[in-house]
């Protein structure tokens, strides 16, 4: 249903004074009627194309979780302009893109090809609502159902109950991403482990190639005030299993900073830095957003995701947001070629806590 502008409901003539732009005169408009409304086959091939559309989204619901399940995450296919890209990710955003698009463009088609097309003025009136109001807005609600032809067309009805049902299908098969267990491995373990041992070298995190020829980080080129984003040597051997690097990756990313060791008020173990060099894990404690906002005169790093904010001077203690946990620290020393390494993997569980982690 269709309404006028609002300058066509304004007065013919303005407030003394006032300029005449935008006043217009309620013009009596003749009902142009649309082919549905005066051909009954226009009408019927109208509602088996809304249909079709609520049909089709049905279906790429259902392509959407075979291609979830039936496609390795590591294949990757060519595709012009775009280039290399991983071929699930490609099926998963087409259908269920798809299937979301199909259910608006069939809600649209409706309205404007079955739905009552006529032109309506609506009176201005007064800010305080009648007494009458609340039975007012119920009429007004059964009449537009009424109108809709919710009722009156039932294939349409059908479908669009249909692809409404199994819309939320995908969202529900997705969740299956956010755990995948190894065959008789266990998810406390898993998460409660690192790749950091005793003389891992630290390497800066580069992207994919992290570790390739790079001997690692020397104390010196951390000036103070300095953060670096690193990870450990070993995630060169994982750059081929995309899996497992990136799950090495999310557990073992740190950031090392440097600060004035006076100012150093206290850490996770005694001696966990190397000359005022500190080596955080970079996952937040509260849902696990990547952390690098670090304000070096007050030793602050702040969460972009919930504003969780650590005290990297005062052990990693949480000083203000949601998180509940402080930031683990990374002990760490120098190794025979004078480069930064781990004296051991982290004391206390990365990443946000989870009700089987104590």
């Amino acid at each position: 249903m269709s309404k006028r502008d609002d300058a066509s409901i304004l007065p013919a003539n303005p407030p003394h004074g006032e300029p005449k732009l935008g006043y217009l005169p309620v013009a009596d408009i003749p009902h142009k009627p649309r082919v549905t409304d005066t051909d009954p086959k226009a009408a019927r091939r109208a509602e088996r194309q809304v249909a079709g559309m609520f049909i089709l989204s049905m279906l790429l619901v259902v392509l959407f979780v075979v291609a979830f399940v039936t496609i390795d995450v590591t294949t990757v296919i060519y595709v012009p302009v775009l280039g290399e890209v991983g071929a699930s990710n490609l099926a998963l955003g087409l259908t269920f893109g798809g299937a979301v698009f199909l259910i608006g463009a069939g809600a649209i088609q409706w309205a404007k090809k079955l739905m009552p097309d006529v032109e309506v003025v609506q009176e201005r009136h007064n800010m305080t609502s009648p007494k009458d109001d609340t039975e007012e807005a119920a009429a007004t609600y059964e009449r537009g159902k009424e109108e809709s032809g919710f009722a009156r067309y039932p294939i349409i009805r059908r479908t669009l109950i249909g692809a409404l049902a199994l819309f939320p299908i995908p969202l529900i098969v997705m969740l299956r991403d956010l755990w995948q267990t190894p065959a008789g491995a266990n998810p406390v373990e898993i998460l409660s482990s690192t790749s950091w041992r005793d003389g891992e070298r630290i390497v800066p995190d580069i992207g994919h190639n992290t570790g390739e020829n790079v001997p690692g980080i020397r104390p010196e080129e951390i000036p103070v005030g300095g953060l670096v984003s690193a990870l450990p040597m070993s995630i060169k051997d994982l750059k081929d299993d995309v899996v497992a690097n990136m799950r090495d990756r999310g557990k073992s990313a740190i950031i090392l900073v440097r600060m004035d060791p006076e100012e150093i008020r206290s850490q996770q173990g005694e001696g966990w830095d190397y000359q005022g060099i500190l080596a955080y894990s970079k996952i937040c404690t509260h849902v696990g957003c990547p952390i690098a906002l670090y304000e070096h005169r007050t030793h602050h790093l702040l969460c972009p995701c919930h504003q969780s904010t650590f005290d990297l001077a005062d052990s990693g203690d949480v000083i203000f947001g949601p998180a509940a946990r402080r930031m683990p620290q990374l002990p760490i020393r120098v190794d025979g070629e004078g480069y930064l390494v781990a004296a051991s993997d982290f004391e206390e569980p990365v990443g946000p806590s989870f009700w089987e982690r104590g």
